[in-house]
């Protein structure tokens, strides 16, 4: 693995509207490539367009345009979803990507990359849903085992730029949503077209965006860092509703929950220079889980040795979600017991395995 620890902080400076002090920009856009953040360089260019290489404008705008143009097909893509889902009574709820493209202007579409489009319906409607969507010509790529918690099916159609993801649940272990209630109640329905489909609240985007990097990537045990995803959680910050911080706060179900949750401020408010209230960003632990990301990138074998940053919340993961995990199972309730010997080789390849979009 590559170091990457003066080429992110460079990167962070002209994601915040700056000019980093002798940029290597061979570094700089190699490093905007990896973590899928380079159309979200479109402002900075724009910005500082006379000051600027010009090889470095024209590439940043290329992707932007034709990041807009594609993720104009995923609009169209997601709407005539909405309406074919609609028809058959169902109304999903839009996760992540797909509900930053039903609410974003036109001309923020292009700053984001996505891969895919996810929709959520009620576990009673996964089969209605996935018969209303062959019937405009998707078919099933790949699918979970049915008794699999995080569920989901992935549906092409050749002519697409996308495939749509299909859930019946949130992100992530069900117990982090604990403290929130139904999904619906973070939500405001929304016209998509001719459609209407839900859409989370900023700061239910937050939470959900947060628990997808955290415990779904195992960004938390691992020490990775979702750039693209702390400019996700700008813009949220940026949008007329803006987050609630201390309805965010609240919905942290455990210890573990919260540290996560605030070492993902940490970032956000570090690297991109976004206002996070001081309670929320200034705890111990998030900040060293903080450092301990920065110390990763730039030295990238010290991932393995800090992989003992796990024990300061292994605790807590005991008393919380793991112990909704042995109340299921029916074992023992005892919070120092060794972790599984899957979980612990499953953790040890994330932090091998190079993943795409992350640091």
């Amino acid at each position: 693995m590559a170091s990457h620890s003066t080429a992110l902080l460079n990167l962070c400076e002209c994601l915040r509207g700056a000019i980093p002090q002798r940029p290597d920009w061979l570094s700089l856009i190699g490093l905007a490539n990896e973590t899928l953040t380079t159309p979200a360089l479109i402002d900075f260019v724009d910005r500082f367009d006379q000051s600027l290489p010009e090889d470095v404008r024209s590439y940043v705008r290329n992707i932007y345009q034709r990041n807009q143009i594609r993720n104009d097909c995923l609009t169209a893509q997601v709407a005539e979803a909405v309406v074919a889902l609609n028809e058959c009574g169902v109304t999903p709820t839009l996760l992540k990507g797909a509900a930053t493209l039903a609410t974003a202007p036109r001309k923020r579409r292009g700053t984001k990359i996505m891969a895919d489009l996810d929709l959520m319906v009620e576990p009673d409607q996964v089969q209605t849903a996935i018969e209303a969507l062959s019937d405009i010509g998707y078919a099933i790529e790949s699918q979970t085992p049915a008794d699999s918690e995080e569920w989901r099916t992935d549906l092409k159609r050749s002519r697409d730029v996308g495939m749509i993801d299909l859930h019946r649940s949130l992100p992530g272990p069900a117990y982090f949503y604990s403290s929130s209630g139904h999904v619906l109640d973070h939500c405001q329905l929304t016209s998509i077209g001719p459609g209407s489909a839900y859409v989370p609240t900023p700061t239910y985007q937050a939470l959900l965006l947060t628990i997808h990097d955290q415990f779904q990537d195992y960004d938390y045990w691992v020490g990775g860092i979702d750039l693209r995803h702390l400019v996700d959680l700008r813009s949220l910050t940026e949008s007329p509703e803006g987050i609630h911080w201390d309805l965010l706060a609240s919905l942290a179900p455990s210890k573990l929950a919260r540290n996560a949750l605030e070492s993902q401020l940490v970032a956000l408010a570090e690297l991109l220079g976004v206002y996070v209230p001081l309670s929320m960003c200034s705890r111990f632990i998030p900040r060293l889980q903080f450092k301990r990301r920065l110390v990763q990138a730039r030295f990238p074998i010290a991932r393995w040795p800090l992989l003992a940053a796990t024990v300061l919340d292994y605790r807590n993961y005991r008393r919380g979600v793991g112990a909704e995990y042995r109340r299921a199972s029916r074992s023992g309730n005892a919070t120092w017991t060794m972790p599984r010997p899957e979980t612990l080789w499953h953790i040890l390849e994330m932090t091998a395995n190079h993943r795409i979009g992350k640091i």
